[in-house]
């Protein structure tokens, strides 16, 4: 089977001398993985080792056999050119840990075009805007409404947040949950915009907070996931 679709690279993988594995989430059929060979090698071809950079937006012509195999690459062209992803290191940081934290959590193997929207309209706002410290915090929290555990705010304004049903509520119970100060760091990015993240008074403690709640959210609610290794390198940048 041949598709045409867009897609954004969640990461590549050197395979011998001169391959490459790469991941996407494709538009019209979610996950994919493909193995282009010899693009390290090779100085023809449509095919540049650069369009495969973590969260790298293309449109390309792929081929897929039955479920499982590698499918192949054609033709391949960008279809946004980042203009700071890749030069802020602040930027940097950010895009290596949600490339990761993407790879992690998205497994799916179908179409969902309101989740791939948002994955391209969050990264465009990422590269063109200066303030996006707290971005990270948002885009997580936003993207769990395309996984299926957002929070239930029904009753917001309950003493205890239960992590594992992901509802806010006054009535006591075991397990794991948010109350005090944890409550309120974690309400403080509910329901937020992109353009006030920035707003938000964090300080160095909050902020390693906060992005330890959200990952034991996601812990909590994919069965598969692992802790992102670029979590290091993003608490020491914010430190």
């Amino acid at each position: 089977m041949q598709i045409q679709t867009k897609a954004i690279v969640l990461s590549s993988l050197k395979y011998g001398d001169s391959s490459l594995i790469v991941k996407c989430y494709t538009q019209q059929l979610g996950i994919r993985s493909y193995l282009l060979r010899s693009i390290l090698k090779s100085k023809k071809g449509g095919l540049k080792p650069a369009y495969f950079q973590p969260l790298t937006q293309l449109e390309f012509i792929a081929s897929h056999s039955n479920k499982g195999a590698l499918g192949s690459i054609k033709e391949a062209r960008i279809v946004y050119a980042y203009e700071s992803l890749y030069t802020n290191f602040v930027k940097q940081a950010i895009v290596f840990f949600i490339a990761e934290m993407l790879v992690i959590s998205v497994q799916e193997e179908e179409e969902n075009k309101d989740l791939y929207l948002y994955l391209e309209a969050s990264l465009k706002w990422l590269d063109l805007h200066k303030h996006v410290s707290n971005f990270h915090f948002v885009f997580l929290l936003n993207l769990t409404k395309y996984l299926g555990f957002y929070p239930d705010l029904t009753r917001l304004n309950s003493v205890s947040f239960n992590l594992n049903e992901g509802v806010f509520t006054n009535a006591a119970f075991l397990g794991p949950s948010l109350q005090g100060e944890d409550l309120l760091l974690f309400k403080s990015i509910l329901g937020i915009k992109f353009d006030v993240a920035h707003k938000l008074m964090l300080n160095v403690n909050s902020r390693q907070r906060l992005l330890e709640i959200i990952i034991e959210y996601y812990k909590l609610h994919l069965v598969s996931f692992r802790n992102p290794k670029s979590i290091e390198v993003l608490k020491n940048l914010f430190n």
